[in-house]
């Protein structure tokens, strides 16, 4: 499974767990490892350490770092010359499961998790709780949290991207309510 885990939230951990809970092995790619922008707000080793904190030294995986290419094609033959043969690749991304399908039996990660463990939750909800001062803590693993906070990450974050997210958040908004026709006069 590669993802951007940017943080790694509870809906990330629920799915890794059942990975684990699941195959001998575990091939854990840390997507967009080479970007580091307001959607890619951590680094791959950042990424990676997190990763762990939620596994909580679980044996069984591995990681490697999967850098975004700007081309799905192209993305796609880099992937499967790192990973080669895999029993199961896991992505909830279309276009991902598009490129990959020919390569490999793609599983949704919701199918693998039972009802009761499903956390809806996304790494867009838990950037823009740090970027507004919400309740960011209560959407990732406590020890991601622990881990955010003693290493001054989630600071940064509101420090270079914090602006940003919220501009954003406001500018969605604004669209939103012109789709509905509550505008301004």
């Amino acid at each position: 499974m590669i993802a951007r885990w940017k943080p790694v939230h509870l809906g990330h951990a629920a799915v890794l767990h059942a990975l684990l809970d699941r195959a001998e092995s575990v091939v854990i790619g840390v997507g967009s490892a080479n970007r580091y922008d307001l959607d890619n707000p951590f680094t791959a080793e950042e990424t990676e350490r997190m990763i762990d904190a939620a596994l909580d030294g679980r044996p069984g995986y591995s990681m490697v770092r999967v850098n975004d290419l700007g081309d799905g094609p192209r993305w796609a033959e880099m992937v499967a010359g790192m990973l080669g043969p895999l029993d199961y690749y896991v992505t909830a991304n279309g276009y991902v499961r598009s490129l990959l399908m020919d390569r490999y039996t793609v599983v949704h990660p919701v199918a693998l998790l039972d009802p009761s463990r499903r956390v809806r939750v996304d790494g867009t909800m838990v950037r823009r709780a740090l970027a507004t001062g919400g309740d960011w803590r209560s959407l990732v693993p406590a020890a991601v949290a622990e881990l955010m906070e003693r290493e001054g990450w989630a600071a940064r974050f509101v420090r270079e991207f914090g602006e940003a997210t919220r501009a954003a958040l406001l500018a969605e908004g604004a669209e939103a309510a012109m789709r509905r026709g509550d505008g301004l006069d």
